[in-house]
């Protein structure tokens, strides 16, 4: 049995907020190309923007996977 239930928890949490974040991200960035006037605008959106925006995004998943690698180590060391 696990000491880092709470933690695990929270990590699922995080992941999951984090791929409906990429999701939105990602819709949100097509809109936002569809929205802008101009041909340079939107390659701008499509090669910086939507990049940028979608790495951000990921912030939420990240953060997961750091506190189940947390738990994990806590678990490792624990008597």
């Amino acid at each position: 049995m696990t000491r880092y239930g709470t933690l695990r928890t929270w990590a699922l949490v995080l992941k999951v907020v984090g791929f409906f974040a990429v999701i939105f991200a990602i819709i949100g960035s097509i809109i936002w190309a569809f929205e802008v006037e101009g041909v340079w605008e939107t390659l701008g959106v499509i090669f910086i923007g939507a990049p940028i925006t979608i790495f951000i995004a990921t912030w939420a998943i990240a953060l997961g996977q750091a506190l189940n690698a947390i738990a994990d180590i806590g678990d490792a060391v624990a008597p």
